[in-house]
């Protein structure tokens, strides 16, 4: 072999070599550091751990301190949660401080601010819902415990976070509804009041004294015990049906839940019910007249005699056979 191919050989060989002492170097170098480093990590993650407890403390003294006294219960979880979480975010900083070498909350708020469009696309849907959800906790439209429809979903409010509030329906589903939704829509809060109306139509017939007919109702009111005494219930005329009288039966009830909402409307309809058969109270259901001399309906009481007729026929052949 010429000398100047083994010299080349010799120059690659010493190249590889040295290559790979320049990737150990550098691994040992990282590996040092990140022994060195492992101290600040243990005391940053024991700084977060403090700070979590921290928080963790301040909001059963927020509850403790606020929570029997305040009638804003609403007021006292955005103080728990926006406290806790910047007692929180205060930790995390000061743990970022200990763990990264050069770290500065400064570096960290210029980094956001050079990404701040991004993110601002980015988390536009959950910065809305956040602030609406700080919104609601303050205005307290509405307050766990409360039944409430938004949109096609109603049911009991469970929980209000600050992304969104939880609904349970009466049917045992759970609905999540962004807090946007439920800021920005209309929202029905039914157990808002402490008293809720309630209704049902009652038919009579014409031949029926209307005012005798009102005072049974009247009379079947007051035997239900889930009808309220402190507002007296109405009755009025509404219209004249085909067949009936109509008249519209209002209530209160001093529980304007769901339950007792059901459970009160099955209880009057029953009294109401009992109490007119018992008056003798005609309630008819609707008739319908047929005019014979109408061209139309000769044909069609015809098509049907011819119906019943045929199958009497078949009728009959099926029992010779047999």
């Amino acid at each position: 072999m010429p000398i100047s191919e083994v010299d080349s050989v010799k120059s690659a060989a010493s190249g590889d070599v040295l290559t790979y002492q320049s990737i150990a170097n550098t691994a040992n170098d990282l590996l040092s550091s990140f022994v060195e480093r492992i101290p600040y990590f243990v005391a940053a993650l024991i700084v977060i751990i403090v700070f979590w407890l921290l928080s963790m403390i301040f909001k059963k003294i927020v509850l403790k301190l606020l929570g029997k006294r305040s009638r804003h219960q609403n007021l006292v979880k955005v103080f728990q949660r926006v406290g806790g979480a910047l007692i929180f975010f205060i930790g995390f900083m000061i743990a970022m401080v200990i763990a990264i070498p050069g770290f500065t909350p400064t570096k960290l708020i210029g980094a956001l601010g050079i990404g701040s469009v991004a993110i601002g696309f980015a988390f536009k849907d959950i910065f809305q819902n956040l602030l609406s959800g700080i919104l609601l906790l303050i205005s307290e439209p509405f307050r766990i415990g409360d039944q409430i429809v938004s949109g096609d979903y109603e049911g009991t409010v469970e929980d209000i976070k600050i992304r969104a509030t939880t609904i349970k329906t009466y049917d045992g589903r759970q609905v999540v509804i962004p807090n946007s939704d439920l800021y920005t829509s209309v929202l029905t809060v039914n157990t808002a009041y402490k008293q809720r109306r309630l209704q049902v139509a009652v038919g009579i017939g014409y031949e029926d004294d209307i005012e005798a007919a009102k005072a049974q109702i009247m009379q079947a009111l007051t035997k239900v015990d889930s009808v309220s005494t402190h507002n007296e219930p109405s009755i009025i005329a509404t219209g004249l049906g085909d067949s009936t009288v109509d008249l519209m039966v209002r209530w209160y009830i001093d529980d304007g839940t769901q339950a007792n909402k059901v459970a009160s409307i099955d209880q009057v309809i029953v009294a109401i019910k009992t109490t007119l058969d018992a008056a003798g109270v005609n309630m008819p259901f609707p008739v319908r007249t047929l005019d014979l001399s109408d061209p139309s309906v000769k044909a069609m009481v015809t098509m049907l005699n011819k119906q019943e007729a045929d199958s009497s026929i078949n009728t009959s052949m099926t029992s010779v056979h047999k």
